[in-house]
């Protein structure tokens, strides 16, 4: 008679414990414990959760991971690496802890749930291979990965592992030092808020005119603006949720990218002076509907339906919420909808980070006010595509145009006291005039406005580093990059943190986050200067002179007076260090 089947399954399987467990148990056991604990529950778990694995079982300071999938163990694994990087940062290095992780893919048997067999002392073994903070994998895992993820492993060549017949191929990824060769299909997890979270996805223009499509997504924008007006939301910024905009990419997934439980979708036809929007509320974690209504109205109604639209979302998400805040502020909306086209048209401009572009943002949003002098969000605009005029020197007369940007600035305030965006640019003008404590003032009025503002964190983060105070403005950069990680203003984020970094001497780091910076779309020529900075201060001139290349090719006339005008009110020690590396790297006077 046969015995019991075996089952067997091919299976991804991860390894991961913690580099020099013992001794910082011996240095802090009860710290040490706390700090494990932590980490599993906001960074490995949710990690698991993410990419559809499995626990297996634990090991005192290690666990045993299955996936469904190669892609999603390598994911999971380099997800979990960069949070780490991120928690570690202001830690002493004697506090850090950092997780070694091993990845194997195979045949393995499974009996009462856990995993046995070679594979899995395999991937024990590359555990123990891995470099601390960094993951080493099996020559199976790099053939399934190459060319799907854009993680760089190297060739680690071939090892004997103990009570392997055989040597094995196995390749390191080496963690931080090489974040910046991971492609944002493994960027870090955000985890989820411990509020009710949800993304608005850019509703689909059904119309059947192209035009239109600024309408639907300005429809989108003002349902995104009135649910950030409810503060214990968290909601994903406009510029990340657009950027699924024309793709075919799952509910869960868009879900798990930007960190949220609740994604709403929605449809805009718009016929004569008709309007007919149909939205959906899904709850990502189970699939399933929360909401559908479908709404039709005269255009005049447009902006009372947005209301409509957005108390019923609440309710859905939040019912025992949903009474709390009914007197809220409302956006003032303009007179004109074609103001408000003309207000879309201009923003999309302004993302572009051109010349050309800026002109051209200029002259629409000037057109809108032209049809509604009313219409505060054209002013703040306005005021802000001044200010790029000075920060990237494309104006003749920076007096001029700053001039500009205070007159729209404060007149968006003035037509709305409670728009966020309004203080926001008022903020950044006060910034760029050297007034430090009414700039921070309008920053984090901002932000009490809009708690979910991703750029208001951002101005507040530069707000402090312009005055010295570098790494004080770290936490807000971060957070502006966990509201709104696929901004087409990313390559700000990444690029201010870098900035940071180099101002407080960690020249390695600013170098990866700048150099993140430089491979997103729109980059502007700040951030390679920024990379020659970092780089000529690190001693890696020939890599310098030639990150001023390329900016030069982006911004002619480049030169150390032209770089010291953009930066004239800057805390003046920053401002000299920042001018001594750019001579370092080559930069002429």
């Amino acid at each position: 008679m046969s015995g019991p089947q075996v089952e067997r399954r091919l299976a991804a399987i991860v390894s991961a414990d913690v580099a020099g467990y013992s001794r910082l148990m011996q240095a802090d056991e009860e710290g040490t414990h706390a700090a494990l604990k932590a980490h599993r529950a906001e960074v490995v778990d949710p990690a698991i959760d993410a990419f559809g694995g499995r626990l297996v079982k634990t090991t005192g300071d290690g666990v045993l991971l299955e996936f469904p999938s190669v892609n999603a163990a390598v994911q999971c694994a380099v997800a979990v690496q960069q949070e780490m990087q991120y928690r570690n940062a202001d830690l002493p290095e004697r506090q850090r802890m950092l997780f070694r992780i091993g990845i194997n893919v195979g045949n393995v048997i499974v009996d009462d749930g856990e995993l046995f067999g070679d594979e899995v002392n395999v991937a024990v073994r590359l555990q123990e291979l891995a470099e601390p903070g960094g993951a080493c994998i099996s020559d199976g895992v790099r053939r399934e990965v190459e060319d799907k993820l854009g993680a760089v492993f190297d060739d680690a060549g071939a090892y004997k592992l103990k009570n392997m017949r055989r040597p094995l191929r196995i390749w390191r990824w080496h963690g931080a030092a090489d974040a910046s060769q991971i492609g944002p299909e493994v960027s870090e997890v955000p985890r989820l808020p411990g509020r009710p979270s949800i993304a608005v996805l850019a509703f689909d223009n059904l119309s059947g005119d192209v035009d239109q499509e600024y309408f639907a997504d300005g429809i989108t924008e003002d349902i995104i603006t009135a649910l950030c007006r409810f503060r214990w939301f968290f909601v994903i910024s406009r510029d990340s949720s657009f950027s699924y905009k024309g793709t075919e990419t799952a509910v869960k997934q868009i879900a798990r990218e930007l960190g949220v439980r609740y994604v709403l979708q929605g449809s805009v036809r718009k016929a004569g002076s008709r309007i007919r929007i149909g939205a959906k509320l899904v709850d990502a974690s189970t699939g399933s509907y929360v909401w559908a209504e479908r709404y039709e109205r005269q255009l005049a109604d447009m902006f009372e339906l947005q209301d409509e639209m957005t108390e019923t979302i609440v309710a859905a998400i939040e019912p025992e919420l949903s009474s709390a805040e009914r007197a809220r502020a409302k956006l003032k909306p303009p007179e004109s909808l074609d103001a408000w086209d003309l207000f879309q048209r201009g923003q999309w401009h302004y993302a572009q980070w051109t010349r050309e572009d800026a002109r051209q943002a200029e002259g629409l949003l000037r057109a809108a006010i032209e049809r509604d002098a009313g219409f505060a969000p054209a002013h703040s605009m306005l005021a802000l595509v001044h200010l790029v005029y000075v920060l990237f020197g494309w104006t003749d007369s920076p007096g001029d145009a700053m001039g500009e940007a205070f007159r729209f600035a404060q007149q968006a305030v003035a037509l709305d006291d409670r728009d966020p965006m309004a203080h926001f640019a008022l903020g950044r003008a006060f910034t760029l005039k050297g007034e430090l404590e009414t700039a921070i003032a309008e920053l984090e009025r901002s932000l009490e406005l809009n708690p979910n503002h991703a750029r208001g964190y951002l101005g507040l983060g530069l707000a402090l580093q312009w005055f010295g105070r570098a790494r004080d403005a770290q936490p807000y950069y971060r957070r502006a990059l966990r509201q709104s990680p696929h901004d087409p203003m990313r390559w700000t984020f990444e690029g201010a943190i870098g900035s940071a970094y180099f101002h407080i001497g960690a020249f390695d780091e600013a170098i990866r986050w700048v150099k993140q910076a430089t491979r997103r779309p729109n980059c502007g020529f700040h951030a390679h200067v920024n990379l020659a900075a970092s780089l000529a201060e690190a001693g890696r001139l020939d890599e310098a002179r030639q990150s001023l290349h390329v900016a030069a090719d982006m911004q002619p006339g480049l030169s150390i007076s032209a770089v010291s005008a953009m930066l004239r009110t800057m805390h003046d020690d920053y401002r000299e260090q920042y001018l001594s590396a750019l001579r370092k790297a080559g930069l002429d006077e």
